[in-house]
């Protein structure tokens, strides 16, 4: 895979599939998850005219894994450095679970410019659940805030159980073949100040369009997650696609890489 050198001398990676003049779209995975995990994505949009990237930050997939110091605005800043090495430009940013928050990030940090339109796959913008946003994790709430992501990512009992998804299951697995599910102090840390942030009033200044995925059966959150995400957007739009999880573009890729290229083509 092709690298990228961070300011900081942590080594990124990413791959480039697609027409090199076609309009970039740029792929970024959840915690833990690789650029595999957008595996039933890239041929499907670069087929469609797309230059499709998919980035492997810091601690994801071949890139270096830090021990210490991975945080959400780090995470931010290796999405500028991305852009900026490989000069892209009316970029679509498509980000699942924490790498749609990751988005959020980098727009707090450098702004729009570089962005023509964002997609958010199954994330809420506030994992805290509160009086005004009753869209966040599953148990998670002021009691507990402190002490809920300590040890890991708890188990809701919401969504469809993992050895009843079927064919979901071998996606799931093909797609996240690889992965290390555990989980290093340094991941706990960036764990636990993901769930505590608030990227609302981000998403309030964000004038570009923004579209949020949620996945009906999602283990983490309900799915009202997405209508009320595009309604703090300028320009925002929302959709469930049934029978899928929170790994939305995995387990239901066809459904999702048609919402995702109409999207695309629509600005």
């Amino acid at each position: 895979m092709p690298t990228i050198i961070a300011d900081d001398g942590v080594r990124l990676e990413y791959t480039h599939t697609g027409d090199p003049a076609g309009r970039p779209v740029v792929l970024l995975a959840g915690f833990k998850a690789s650029a595999a995990s957008w595996r039933y994505q890239v041929e499907p949009v670069a087929q469609d005219g797309y230059a499709v990237f998919s980035v492997d930050l810091r601690g994801h997939g071949n890139a270096d894994h830090p021990k210490s110091g991975v945080t959400m605005e780090r995470r931010g800043q290796d999405v500028a450095q991305v852009l900026e090495a490989l000069e892209l430009t009316d970029v679509l940013l498509v980000g699942g679970s924490m790498g749609g928050n990751t988005i959020w990030s980098y727009l707090t940090q450098f702004g729009a410019d570089r962005i023509a339109g964002i997609v958010i796959v199954d994330q809420t913008p506030k994992m805290l659940n509160t009086a005004d946003w009753p869209h966040g994790y599953y148990g998670y709430d002021e009691s507990n805030i402190d002490t809920y992501f300590a040890e890991g990512i708890p188990a809701t009992g919401h969504g469809t159980p993992i050895w009843k998804r079927g064919r979901r299951l071998l996606r799931l697995l093909k797609a996240m073949k690889g992965v290390d599910h555990h989980l290093s102090r340094g991941e706990l840390a960036l764990l636990n100040e993901h769930a505590k942030a608030d990227w609302r009033p981000v998403i309030e200044g964000t004038d570009v369009p923004v579209l949020f995925v949620a996945g009906a059966e999602s283990e983490h959150w309900p799915a009202s997650h997405a209508a009320a995400s595009a309604g703090l957007a300028p320009i925002g739009s929302s959709t469930v696609i049934p029978n899928d999880g929170h790994a939305a573009n995995i387990e239901q890729p066809e459904a999702f890489n048609q919402i995702l290229l109409e999207f695309a083509a629509s600005f």
